[in-house]
């Protein structure tokens, strides 16, 4: 069953493993199939190279598995708590990518000092705090603290992106590494500028009205 949403699913995985997002066997994506309500995750602990549809884990809202022979991932129920709180979000993303979880190890969000994060998130990429994995207290944290971003950090563990599909969410946890590491760059030269939030907001509108076809 969802056989495309599974198959678009494992593409998506290679795309955290092309933008260095990932190592070994870490980090995940999920989709919610917006007609059934069903949720579609990787299994724990599946590598990435060989990854195929039949790696991915088809279950309910409510985490009881309805296809697939493997455990889900570890992190499922935090997924699950994303999309039972937010009905806008079809697609979570989990990643430890350096820069960005670099930030998450200090505490520390990510300041809007690039108009490309003005233009991405609209906001700084704020960071939560700690809690352990294994439930759904993370999904909470990320709820309670994403605000109108796309991106949070969790405090000492790594990235969560969200999206209105899965696809956007990759999208946006690539965007979060690739702005994380030159706010990073900028940091060992000096104090980056901020941007104001009447210039974050203009562009955040020019980039999601306008830019495009």
């Amino acid at each position: 069953m969802l056989e495309n949403l599974k198959e678009e699913l494992v593409k998506l995985h290679q795309k955290l493993v092309e933008n260095h997002l990932v190592v070994w066997t870490g980090g995940n994506v999920s989709a919610r199939d917006p007609e059934s309500g069903l949720i579609v995750i990787k299994a724990s602990g599946i590598p990435y190279e060989g990854m195929g549809p039949q790696h991915m884990v088809v279950m309910d809202k409510n985490g009881k598995v309805v296809e697939g022979k493997f455990k889900p991932s570890s992190d499922v129920y935090s997924h699950l708590y994303i999309y039972k709180n937010r009905e806008d979000v079809n697609g979570v993303v989990h990643t430890h990518s350096n820069y960005a979880t670099a930030f998450a190890a200090l505490g520390r969000s990510i300041p809007v000092v690039l108009t490309a994060m003005a233009d991405e998130f609209g906001c700084e990429i704020p960071c939560a705090g700690f809690v352990r994995i294994g439930d759904e207290a993370i999904g909470k944290e990320v709820v309670d603290h994403i605000g109108s971003s796309s991106a949070c950090l969790l405090q000492n563990h790594g990235v969560f992106t969200i999206g209105k599909n899965a696809e956007a969410a990759v999208k946006s946890a690539v965007m979060t590494e690739d702005i994380a590491k030159t706010v990073w760059l900028a940091m060992q030269m000096g104090k980056p500028l901020p941007i104001s939030d009447e210039d974050v907001e203009k562009l955040h509108y020019r980039y999601t009205h306008i830019y495009g076809q």
